[in-house]
């Protein structure tokens, strides 16, 4: 199958897919948008009241500020693609349950194995946290990271600084700096993320670095 044949099938599973129960409350599923030839691609944490009723990702008030960080980026909509690590709307936007992340694994992994994008953003703490276990986003936002040959840009979602004012300067300086970043892409080396420690080890920890 070619990626647009793998990402036309995805979608098609992701509108009929009963594998939690989120789809029990849905009006339309989120598989995501854009060309499968995209090099950079944008992961949210799961769809909004406005998503649901579209089936579309990212088309409220946080799509609307999304889209205004791209444009002062230099970057076009068009040429990325956009989904989340959930595809349904939690009630109430609440936050995704284990359950649900796992039923929408398998979909958001196929995806990007037909992507193959140059770049990965994540928007929020649970997109991160599908690369890095236990992220602490307040540390690692804005700073790119190769991973298993996959480099990844975390960011904050843009509805958070809808949320808090005070971070809106930080995801535009961010946002601000894809640019630089995807110039420099291919001489971002592999990070070695620091082991978490375990209770009650009297082991030395080892000496290893960590961008965090």
């Amino acid at each position: 199958m070619t990626p647009e044949e793998i990402l036309a099938a995805v979608a098609e599973e992701v509108k009929n897919c009963t594998k939690c129960p989120l789809h029990l409350a849905r009006r339309k599923a989120v598989p995501g948008e854009g060309p499968a030839n995209a090099k950079i691609m944008f992961i949210g944490e799961a769809p909004g009241f406005h998503e649901n009723v579209q089936g579309r990702p990212f088309v409220g008030a946080a799509g609307e500020f999304l889209d205004e960080l791209l444009a002062k980026a230099g970057l076009k909509r068009s040429e990325i693609f956009i989904t989340n690590v959930v595809k349904c709307r939690p009630p109430g936007n609440r936050d995704p349950e284990p359950q649900e992340l796992a039923a929408c694994e398998p979909y958001l992994d196929r995806q990007i194995r037909a992507i193959r994008p140059k770049i990965i953003v994540t928007l929020g703490r649970f997109s991160l946290a599908k690369f890095v276990p236990n992220p602490k986003i307040s540390q690692m936002h804005g700073k790119p990271i190769r991973l298993r040959g996959q480099l990844i840009v975390p960011m904050y979602h843009p509805a958070a600084a809808l949320h808090q004012p005070s971070l809106r300067k930080i995801v535009e300086a961010d946002f601000a700096r894809l640019p630089e970043i995807i110039a420099q892409a291919e001489t971002i080396e592999e990070t070695e993320l620091a082991p978490e420690p375990q209770e009650g080890s009297s082991k030395p920890k080892p000496k290893q670095l960590s961008l965090f």
